[in-house]
């Protein structure tokens, strides 16, 4: 025993001077590596493949970001070309020898110059230590890590995305991972860091969206792109987000704030932007913002996107400015992930999909370091196939005057400007359509109309400036007013004269939703009154239903294309009727403050919402539903290689062209937002004022199983319009969404229908109609098996251009 404790103190004083030495210097370590001087000097060890990062910034804030520069190239998984990761503010603090990257928690904060006050927020809410760096050298104060481990990893939660999507289970692959050194760059204020990182799949489950883009689902390889860059200094004045602004907001919660003021703050994201001469009324910028367009765009996309983008320096002229908003292509020899180029890239993916803007942000104080457009390649096309289907243009092939490629690229202009306009900090704005097109931030449907000839004319599908909105917009955010201005009082002039010239700002929240009230904030609609251009846009169907066919095909085409061609044909009016739908059940108001004049909230007067219902239930009776025979007749089976998929009618008839699925599909839609449970209540509280929800519920029935009987295939047409609404009125019977009284009147409903179903089956004529009665009473026994919008599902519209 006495000679193992012995031997264990000889070990133990020949390896304590080894645990004591000192560490390397930094110039013997990296000795015969290349080095990479910038911002944070790297150092590149060619033999191991592994990247060191020298720290000398101790305990000084900088920014972190993220990004994808080479993606997966599936819409619905989202991991696309350019995507941001977001960005953190984070430190580095040294802890014996260790290198902490900390993220202080900036959505909790003391904004006074009271030390201990500051203490006390920041203790009382978790900071986050996004890594630990062995110390491997130092010189003086300044330390070498390897940084290569926290690059390689998975930065952008791909592992995670793909399980959520239920695509697979892969896990980073070390071994197959590595530096990209092309992209890895350093620069006097940024530090920019390339990696590949591949994905490995243990268990062999791989879902369909994956293996439709990858060469090999054993194995996806991405790239991953990190930046370090120094923090803007504080010469940047954030600004007060103001509701009625249609800025994007950013919030924190300072606690140090007076007990008679919120708590939580809002200022808006922006760039920076000052004038050189800021008493004038016109002056140019000290560092005008300046966007680079992907240098991978051919023409003549590269062409329009740049037009595009370059509307808003209208809207920066009209704020003062002189050029401070340019749009250049990227040099070649730049990269597209530098965090100091603003970016419009072009990117390709499997399927057609959104499009987008992001920023990187300083999380301080709201101001936008980088912009990050995101253009979807296979968008254009849709609005190309749109223009096909409505022009019937192939009697000669492709004609000299391409009308389809004039229409595509005149929306790409717009879809350019609305995608920068969200990384200038710009919600959207889908009541501008009210207005005279007066916003890019809108989601514009094409506005086209029949002529007096009965030709369809394109001419103005799109608009080709800056909105009125888009110059308010940027007035209020971006202008620079001259020294002694107060500047709330001016901000509040700029807002109250946009509104009191009938301007409007309504946002996503309360447009998109299928429930939504507002009367003028829709998406992808037209026109001041909805109603009436509902009628256009029916107009429009109409004319190009009866010139559909053949022309509608380029030569040489299998003929079973035209069904491509068909559907957005077909689905033409399915935007402007969802804002028609709204309408019932509506109310207006705004974004009010008070102290100013505000509207009042009340429903919409009953002869609109009776108009508007009206027009609605037109667009379910079986003539407007029926496929025309002489289209059916043209449309045979896919040839083998072609296969069906999402953006086609759904069928129930095999191969061969189901004339009702698009029917069925057709009377859903409008129902889905009439018996919208949150509609439906409202409606109920409505009885004194506006359209009360008995009302609705007569008229709708009265237009469908009450109507006089249609023979041939409008009959089967009628009929299965008449059990999807059966399927709504079951389903809001018995769902507890919506309120008591709700529930009560579509209940009695249903009793009312019942008693005169019951009736018509004692007297009904033939056996296709008392089948069709026998079923709708036997699905009344159980009214909680009813599932709404289970019907042959409508192809995806949206995105007809634009997303976010």
């Amino acid at each position: 025993m006495l000679s193992r404790i012995v031997l264990f103190l000889l070990l133990l004083a020949f390896f304590m001077p080894t645990l004591a030495q000192k560490l390397p210097t930094i110039e013997e370590k990296v000795a015969g590596w290349k080095k990479m001087p910038g911002f944070m000097d790297l150092f590149w060890d060619g033999d191991n493949g592994k990247v060191y990062m020298e720290i000398s910034r101790w305990d000084t804030e900088i920014l972190y970001a993220a990004s994808l520069p080479s993606g997966l190239g599936s819409n619905d998984i989202g991991l696309d070309r350019g995507l941001g990761g977001g960005s953190s503010v984070v430190s580095f603090s040294k802890v014996g020898r260790k290198a902490m990257m900390v993220q202080p928690n900036y959505k909790y904060r003391a904004v006074t110059g009271d030390a201990f006050e500051k203490r006390a927020v920041e203790q009382s809410f978790a900071r986050s230590t996004l890594w630990g760096f062995p110390i491997i050298a130092e010189t003086g104060a300044r330390s070498l890590v390897d940084v290569t481990p926290f690059l390689l990893r998975d930065a952008m939660q791909v592992s995670n995305r793909l399980r959520r999507m239920q695509q697979g289970n892969y896990t980073l692959d070390e071994s197959r991972s590595a530096i990209h050194l092309a992209s890895t760059r350093n620069f006097p204020l940024n530090t920019e860091i390339g990696t590949t990182i591949s994905f490995t799949n243990a268990d062999g489950t791989v879902g369909g969206l994956v293996q439709s883009v990858v060469p090999s689902p054993q194995a996806i390889t991405v790239g991953m792109h990190h930046s370090f860059v120094q923090l803007p200094d504080s010469n940047y004045t954030p600004r007060i987000f103001d509701p009625r602004s249609s800025f994007i907001p950013m919030s924190y919660f300072d606690y140090s704030t007076p007990v008679s003021e919120p708590i939580e703050k809002y200022l808006v994201n922006r760039h920076r932007l000052q004038k050189k001469d800021p008493g004038a009324a016109r002056s140019e910028a000290l560092k005008p913002i300046v966007y680079y367009l992907d240098n991978g765009t051919p023409e003549p996309i590269r062409s329009a996107l740049l037009e595009g983008a370059s509307w808003w320096n209208q809207a920066f002229e009209a704020a003062g400015y002189i050029n401070a908003f340019q749009v250049r292509v990227l040099p070649d020899t730049a990269d597209p992930m530098d965090i100091r180029y603003n970016m419009i890239n072009w990117v390709h993916r499997s399927t057609r999909g959104w499009s987008y803007g992001a920023s990187v942000t300083d999380p301080r104080t709201g101001e936008i370091i980088k912009g990050q457009v995101t253009l979807g390649s296979l968008r254009v096309r849709q609005d190309y196939l749109i223009a096909q289907g409505l022009l019937a243009p192939f009697e000669n092939g492709i004609p000299a005057d391409d009308k389809m490629l004039k229409m595509a690229l005149a929306r790409l202009r717009q879809l350019s400007a609305h995608e920068v306009g969200h990384t200038l900090g710009l919600m959207h704005n889908y009541a501008s359509s009210v207005s005279n097109r007066a916003s890019v931030m809108d989601y514009p449907h094409p506005l086209i109309r029949v002529d007096a000839s009965g030709a369809i004319d394109m001419s103005q599908a799109y608009d080709a400036r800056i909105g009125e909105w888009d110059k308010v917009s940027i007035n209020w955010g971006y202008r620079e007013f001259a020294p002694g201005t107060r500047e709330s009082i001016e901000l509040n002039r700029i807002l109250d004269d946009a509104y009191g010239r009938g301007l409007q700002f309504i946002a996503d929240q309360d447009a998109r939703a299928p429930g939504g009230l507002h009367p003028t904030a829709h998406l992808w609609d037209n026109g001041k009154d909805a109603v009436t251009e509902l009628q256009e846009v029916i107009r429009v169907r109409e004319t190009a239903l009866r010139n559909f066919g053949k022309n509608n095909l380029r030569p040489g085409f299998p003929m079973a294309w035209l069904e491509d061609v068909l559907v957005p044909v077909y689905y033409y009016h399915r935007y402007q009727v969802e804002a028609v739908c709204k309408l019932v059940g509506g109310m207006d108001y705004t974004y009010s403050l008070n102290g100013k004049e505000n509207k009042k909230l009340e429903p919409l007067p009953r002869d609109v919402q009776l108009r508007a219902l009206d027009a609605a239930l037109r667009t379910i009776d079986p003539a407007f539903l029926e496929t025309p025979q002489h289209i059916v007749d043209l449309i045979p089976p896919r040839p083998d290689a072609y296969g069906n998929e999402r953006e086609l009618f759904a069928k129930r008839t095999g191969l061969a062209f189901d004339p009702l699925s698009p029917a069925e599909a057709g009377a859903d839609l409008p129902l889905s937002f009439l018996f919208h449970p949150e509609r439906i209540s409202r409606l109920a509280l409505n009885h004194k004022q506006g359209l009360s929800l008995e009302d609705m519920l007569s008229r709708t029935i009265s237009a469908t199983w009450k109507a006089p009987r249609r023979t041939g295939m409008q009959a089967l047409v009628q009929q299965q319009t008449e059990q999807v609404l059966l399927t709504y009125l079951l389903a809001n019977s018995v769902d507890e969404k919506i309120s008591f009284a709700g529930r009560s009147a579509v209940r009695k409903a249903l009793d009312d229908l019942k008693a005169y179903i019951e009736t018509q089956k004692k007297t009904a004529a033939g056996p296709q109609y008392a089948g069709h009665l026998a079923l709708a009473l036997e699905r009344m026994k159980a009214p909680e098996k009813a599932r709404p919008t289970i019907h042959a599902p409508i192809p995806p519209g949206a995105p007809i251009g634009c997303g976010e």
